[in-house]
């Protein structure tokens, strides 16, 4: 019989692997789902594997979608090597939309287009100040920062709905619970004419290089590991669990208002009871798959991008529901968890005892 054997520490192959091994099961698991859904296997794989990267254009669209998950999961691996666990991204990102909606409803049609930088600028403080409510809460009362930060995205989309239906609904949009379009001006610039892709995917490619160099290069970020992971050594080495606690939360749910800013400045253009796509939600699948380490977030964004974009065209030419996205999320997770497994353990043949 099969059984697990601890080894002797831990291996470094299978933690370079797994995330592999991970992706070929889900794709051997989603190929078992279309047969037993009775659609063409191969077509509804080209539909996640082939169609978003088909042509140039589609890369765009790739980047455009992967451009928000790769910056919420940079923050968050911050957060969760500093032993923080942030599970309210989302509503981070809501905070973000928000506060740089405000900030583009002021502009009018003799704007300057250097109204972007305080767009985007507002939707980091929005996601700052809407994480450092959890910062607040667990620093001064010892609150779970996992419900907490939780629980603030159902109160950053109800207060979304709040505006958008109320205060915020734009007088001429025969009724739909929207805000006003916002100026030419506050639009994110685009890379290139009359595709959608904008400069949010360089800004995303640079924060890669800041959060490698913050985490790997720098005394701050080693500080702020030994302060999430060990409290009492970090003391004794001068360092402040305090100051990490704070300095995770701010930094990814600054990053998450960015993700939001840049939503809703650039492919949205408005905000609407949609803003909030799961990018916060999806953004910790591509924090662990990435390994918490910036180069792997850029891969496993786009691997999860690939998913939204194939989800999208399964429910449009193939009649699958729209949940077929988060299906093949939770099939990612749930085989990496299982691949880490070998991490840690070998597999063994055991013969049966007589």
């Amino acid at each position: 019989m099969l059984r697990l054997e601890t080894r002797p520490e831990p291996s470094r192959l299978m933690a370079l692997a797994s995330p592999l091994i991970a992706l070929a099961v889900t794709t051997l698991l989603g190929l078992l789902l279309f047969v037993a859904l009775g659609k063409d296997p191969v077509r509804g794989l080209q539909m996640f594997f082939w169609e978003p990267i088909r042509s140039a254009y589609a890369w765009s669209e790739l980047g455009l979608k992967a451009t928000p998950l790769i910056l919420i999961a940079l923050g968050l691996a911050l957060c969760f090597r500093s032993n923080v666990w942030n599970i309210g991204a989302e509503g981070q990102f809501i905070a973000g939309a928000l506060a740089a909606g405000w900030v583009a409803m002021q502009a009018d049609a003799q704007t300057s287009a250097a109204i972007v930088v305080p767009v985007l600028l507002a939707g980091v403080v929005g996601g700052m100040a809407w994480a450092a409510i959890t910062a607040l809460l667990r620093d001064r009362f010892n609150a779970n920062e996992i419900l907490v930060s939780l629980m603030l995205v159902y109160v950053a989309d109800l207060l979304l709905g709040y505006l958008v239906y109320g205060p915020w609904k734009d007088p001429n949009g025969y009724n739909f619970p929207q805000t006003v379009t916002f100026a030419a001006a506050t639009k994110i610039p685009k890379l290139f004419s009359g595709w959608r892709v904008n400069i949010g995917v360089l800004i995303a490619l640079g924060a890669v290089a800041g959060f490698w160099l913050l985490m790997f290069r720098s005394y701050a970020g080693y500080a702020l590991q030994v302060g999430g992971l060990a409290p009492a050594a970090a003391r004794y080495a001068g360092f402040s669990s305090r100051r990490a606690l704070w300095t995770a939360l701010l930094l990814s749910g600054g990053m998450a208002g960015l993700a939001g800013a840049l939503e809703a400045a650039g492919p949205l253009g408005q905000l609407t009871p949609h803003v909030p796509a799961g990018y916060g939600f999806a953004a910790i699948i591509v924090a662990f798959v990435g390994r918490l380490h910036p180069v792997g977030i850029v891969g496993s964004g786009l691997l999860m991008s690939m998913f939204y974009i194939g989800g999208e065209l399964a429910q449009s030419r193939l009649g699958l529901p729209k949940s077929i996205t988060g299906v093949f999320q939770g099939l990612l997770l749930f085989t990496l968890l299982a691949s880490d497994t070998l991490i840690h353990y070998r597999v063994r043949w055991a013969r049966r005892a007589a």
